[in-house]
């Protein structure tokens, strides 16, 4: 059976893991020039970050079709998500 000190330290390590993989966030600018939270990628961020449609379904990447133009930081922060899943394999 299990005490309090295990139980602790098996969430701490669950939660290291998903908190160094987790898939980045897209976001776009506003009109009022901040950053505010996209649905999802544009076509033209994966594609400049090397990737298909598939492919960001597999990592589990959310897909926004209708988003028009790619912001630089989402590119630079899918590829960064790319190396890092694949040197983990």
């Amino acid at each position: 059976m299990w005490n309090r000190r295990d139980w602790d330290e098996f969430f701490g390590i669950v939660a290291k893991r998903w908190r160094t993989h987790r898939p980045p966030r897209p976001v776009d600018m506003s009109r009022r020039n901040r950053l505010v939270p996209a649905e999802g990628y544009s076509l033209a961020e994966l594609d400049d970050a090397g990737l298909s449609i598939e492919q960001a379904e597999m990592l589990g990447l959310p897909v926004d079709a209708g988003r028009v133009g790619a912001y630089g930081p989402n590119v630079a922060s899918l590829r960064e998500y790319i190396r890092a899943t694949r040197s983990r394999s």
